[in-house]
């Protein structure tokens, strides 16, 4: 069991500070991620604290499952950015940090004082990362951005409702997960370049592109030729062609990759009809036929249990799963073994379960050195490191710009 005063341990990216202006999901998971890799987070929230404090689950108000996911080794400082006092507060900060990043609307942060030449400015080394909606040289720049919105914007929901469907969005926050992920590969090229020139430089990672990017990687199809030679759409899956498999008492996923594992499967099933049937003499061919193979497949496969099926998948070396619900995640016997859900103890919280970072390093492990913060739990502490004294800190709170947790 893990506690806030587990010992710590340096991670790759140790030494590195960064000022969290972000909210919701997309910045936060991107900066959970480098506090995982080591770099000391410090989480500016409003006095009302991140929107994500309220969505969840809750044992007490402010402190919701998604917020305890995606917010652990962080510091929170609470502080009223509509106020002179409060942006003059961060800009105390600026000196010391590495990294800026914020998922504001560029006119909004402009307002603030706290774009990027405003920044540089403070700290000409500074790495800024604007996580916008949509990049601004477009039209679109400026309009709100949600993960349902880029989903649509994307191409993503036509794709979940199929060519014929009624359009839907995926059942996750894709857009901002990705989004995220995209946010930490640019934050960490640029101090790798940073390490290599002294020159710090601005980033704008916009969702909409983004997913554009990651949705079109296979589903460029006939358009990614000049004149296209058919329409967009990766072919095999547009059609449907892979399915879960249904067995004699529920579904599971098995996957003939290759000809050879198909003709391998319709040799053990006593369905050598089917070799005759399909041509499985290489790949392509494989390719034009997999609609049918699995419409076949389906038909087989209910004359056995899911372990059966397992079991005969294992000796063929076909790769196939049971089908796991969110729910029973955490009896998978491999992430069981490799003790991805883990138990700690959270200071206001109790026992919590939250899953440790996936990627591991031989020499700087990633680890969790604090759970998720109570709104403005560190803010004294900070504005402290930053230089302000007692009385500059009390004047803050006292005026409603900063407050504490108790």
């Amino acid at each position: 069991m893990m506690s806030e005063k587990t010992i710590p341990q340096d991670g790759a990216l140790a030494g590195i500070r960064v000022l969290d202006l972000t909210s919701v999901v997309l910045g936060p998971l991107a900066t959970q991620i480098l506090g995982d890799y080591g770099a000391e987070i410090i989480k500016v929230e409003a006095l009302d604290g991140d929107l994500m404090r309220a969505n969840g689950f809750s044992r007490h108000a402010g402190m919701s499952s998604v917020f305890l996911a995606i917010n652990r080794n962080k510091r929170s400082v609470a502080i009223d950015l509509k106020r002179p006092d409060g942006v003059e507060a961060i800009k105390r900060l600026l000196p010391g940090v590495d990294v800026v990043l914020h998922n504001m609307r560029i006119p909004a942060i402009r307002r603030l004082g706290l774009d990027y030449e405003d920044v540089q400015a403070i700290n000409p080394e500074i790495v800024y990362c604007a996580a916008t909606g949509f990049g601004q040289d477009g039209p679109d720049r400026n309009k709100p951005a949600f993960d349902d919105i880029i989903q649509a914007a994307s191409g993503i929901a036509s794709l979940v409702g199929g060519p014929n469907g009624q359009p839907e969005y995926v059942p996750s926050l894709i857009a901002d997960k990705t989004a995220g992920m995209a946010v930490v590969n640019a934050v960490l090229a640029a101090l790798v370049s940073r390490a290599r020139t002294g020159y710090g430089q601005y980033i704008e990672v916009p969702m909409l592109e983004t997913l554009v990017a990651f949705n079109m990687a296979e589903h460029f199809g006939g358009r990614a030729f000049v004149p296209p030679l058919g329409k967009a759409g990766y072919t095999r899956i547009m059609d449907g062609g892979r399915r879960p498999t249904p067995a004699s008492d529920g579904y599971l996923s098995i996957l003939p990759y290759s000809p050879t594992q198909w003709i391998a499967f319709f040799r053990r099933t006593d369905r050598e009809d089917l070799l005759a049937r399909f041509d499985l003499s290489d790949r392509h061919k494989l390719n034009a036929s997999v609609t049918q193979l699995y419409k076949e497949m389906a038909l087989i496969t209910p004359a056995r249990t899911c372990e059966e099926w397992l079991t005969i998948c294992e000796e063929l070396d076909i790769p196939a799963t049971p089908i796991y619900s969110l729910d029973t995640l955490e009896d998978h016997p491999h992430l069981k073994a490799v003790e991805l859900f883990q138990t700690m103890e959270h200071p206001t919280e109790g026992r919590i379960r939250c899953i440790r970072p996936a990627v591991k390093f031989a020499r700087t492990p990633a680890s969790i050195r604090r759970p998720a913060p109570r709104l403005g739990q560190h803010t004294e502490e900070i504005l402290k490191e930053a230089g302000l004294d007692m009385a500059e800190i009390g004047r803050l709170l006292d005026t409603g710009v900063i407050n504490r947790t108790a």
